[in-house]
């Protein structure tokens, strides 16, 4: 074996142990519900503590299920009803972020942390389809406002690793509902993103409207619009959850079906070959990935994909900047961004 060959089988070694502890961070973050508030009063502040616990518990499953399923398919199910006894039975950690006690009365924020095997065995059990992995990072660019267009800003956090469509905010101040994939792409990479969302706020305080709009190397695609809420931190949140929205519809799997393919990767770096390999891996619609061969410009890789569409498979990997030509002589992958033919 070529002191090269042994470089390049160091370097994809070490790639998979990054990608398994950034695997494990994402699981983490998609289980914690953030912002949770109680409020409960008792002869005690020790009970009161105690019942906000159990409160926060409660409310924090009863996001989190809601947050990884839509609802369409709770209500075919009759509706999911999370008692206390479930909700005990689903998280494992509950956590302050802030609070306030005193004269018997405990109120505080909380984050929930749910168990993902107790979540997984709950959901299937009654047959209710789920997605707990998230989207491709996005750079969120906050537009319009107008005169508020700085309040808009400020009003989004500088990321969200727990969203199922996480992102983090666009540290450039100058870009508009026109920028596009050039103007935005050196930001993109800095963040290790794969596209950008345009969060275009219209209306006035009390009836604020968002309009999403993604930029990718593919090009513009809207999104939609979410209905009017009163508040810009109100606009946030219905924002977020809209793209959550999406991101199920579009990824959820709902059939036992799946499909094997062969492939060839083609890279011009390791780099390129990790990130492209951790693309397909993250994929909820991929599961199986095998490499069979490898090279320092191309791999041969196999997998199965969920179903039998390969035009959902393609528009999901291309939002991972992963480009599927499917030809008759066989299958190429290649990096968005790449120069590889």
């Amino acid at each position: 074996m070529t002191r090269l060959m042994i470089r390049g089988l160091l370097a994809v070694c070490v790639g998979v142990f990054l990608f398994v502890g950034a695997a494990q961070a994402d699981t983490r973050s998609v289980y914690t519900v953030t912002g949770v508030p109680v409020d409960e009063t008792a002869p005690s502040v020790i009970e009161a503590q105690r019942r906000a616990f159990a409160s926060a518990r409660l409310e924090g499953a009863r996001r989190f299920i809601n947050k990884i399923t839509l609802s369409d398919d709770r209500n075919a199910v009759g509706g999911i009803f999370i008692d206390q006894a479930t909700a005990e039975s689903l998280a494992v950690a509950v956590d302050v972020e802030e609070e306030t006690r005193g004269g018997g009365r405990y109120v505080a924020s909380m984050s929930v942390v749910l168990n993902p095997r107790a979540v997984r065995a709950y959901l299937d059990e009654r047959a209710v389809p789920y997605l707990d992995r998230q989207a491709p990072l996005a750079v969120m660019v906050p537009t319009g406002g107008d005169d508020a267009a700085m309040d808009w800003q400020d009003a989004w956090p500088d990321r969200d690793p727990g969203a199922l469509a996480h992102y983090v905010k666009a540290v450039g101040p100058f870009y508009g509902v026109f920028s596009t994939w050039a103007d935005l792409q050196p930001e993109v990479e800095a963040s290790d993103g794969k596209r950008v969302i345009l969060a275009d706020l219209s209306g006035d305080e009390g009836a604020y409207r968002v309009r999403l709009i993604q930029e990718s190397p593919t090009g513009r695609r809207a999104l939609g619009t979410t209905n009017p809420v009163p508040t810009m931190a109100d606009a946030v949140r219905a924002a977020t959850a809209y793209l959550g929205e999406i991101w199920k519809r579009e990824a959820i799997i709902r059939s036992d079906i799946k499909s094997l393919a062969s492939a060839s990767i083609r890279y011009t770096t390791i780099a390129e070959w990790n990130a492209l390999r951790t693309s397909l891996i993250r994929s909820p619609l991929v599961s199986d990935f095998q490499t069979i061969a490898i090279a320092k410009d191309g791999a041969m890789v196999r997998f199965a994909f969920a179903g039998e569409d390969v035009v959902r498979l393609q528009s999901e990997l291309i939002q991972r900047g992963v480009i599927l030509d499917a030809a008759e002589e066989g299958w190429v992958l290649r990096s968005s961004g790449s120069t590889v033919q």
